[in-house]
């Protein structure tokens, strides 16, 4: 079944292209208002984002596949972002991962059995002051432990990403402020363990000499 946008994204569509002098400039917006609609990046929407930027389809999946954002297959109703950057990994974040991977039944890069939540790994999420963190959806959610972790995910799936968004995020979507100074006092971020302190302070690993196999003097 082909796709097609909603009339109002269609209005949204028309009103990005008047923004650039070629329309192949409008893919990134275009692709995300595809997204937000229909969860993911199928064929359908390829086929029609090439048709209505007059694109190959190829170009489309080559920009699809390039960019984390962009999802090639379906995914939950929400999606888990685990930073796991060095900030956030001395700080828990591989504990915040373990900890969703038993609480949603799949490892990273897989969805939980009930179709509620993805779980992905990301490099840095942008926030190493208020690790260890997550984003979920379009939402931050920093100085985690594991309770509120828990309680995050209950709201996900009880009330639904903006409702929980509202209650318990740090900072709102894209970054407009939203933050809870109570919720922040009450969530102050573990200290980093001994090993992981013994990690980070280890010197890399010594250079070979750059005569190394030459002749000695």
């Amino acid at each position: 079944m082909a796709f097609s946008l909603s009339p109002e994204r269609e209005r949204q569509v028309d009103e990005i292209l008047t923004h650039y002098p070629e329309r192949r400039a409008a893919l990134l917006p275009v692709l995300w208002l595809c997204q937000r609609q229909n969860g993911w990046i199928s064929p359908e929407v390829v086929n029609y984002v090439a048709e209505r930027l007059g694109l190959s389809t190829a170009i489309i999946k080559g920009v699809v596949t390039f960019y984390t954002m962009f999802f090639d297959e379906p995914v939950g109703e929400n999606v888990v972002w685990v930073c796991r950057t060095l900030s956030c990994d001395l700080r828990g974040g591989k504990a915040i991962q373990d900890h969703l991977e038993k609480r949603l039944g799949c490892t990273a890069g897989r969805t939980s059995s009930d179709g509620k939540f993805t779980l992905l790994k990301a490099e840095c999420l942008a926030a190493c002051g208020q690790a260890p963190m997550v984003q979920i959806n379009d939402y931050y959610y920093e100085n985690l432990d594991l309770e509120l972790l828990d309680r995050i995910i209950d709201a996900h799936a009880d009330k639904g990403g903006e409702a929980a968004a509202a209650e318990l995020s740090t900072f709102a979507r894209f970054g407009t402020p939203r933050r809870n100074d109570r919720l922040a006092q009450a969530s102050a971020p573990p200290p980093p363990t001994e090993e992981a302190v013994r990690v980070a302070s280890q010197p890399p690993p010594a250079a070979e000499a750059s005569n190394a196999g030459g002749d000695e003097s």
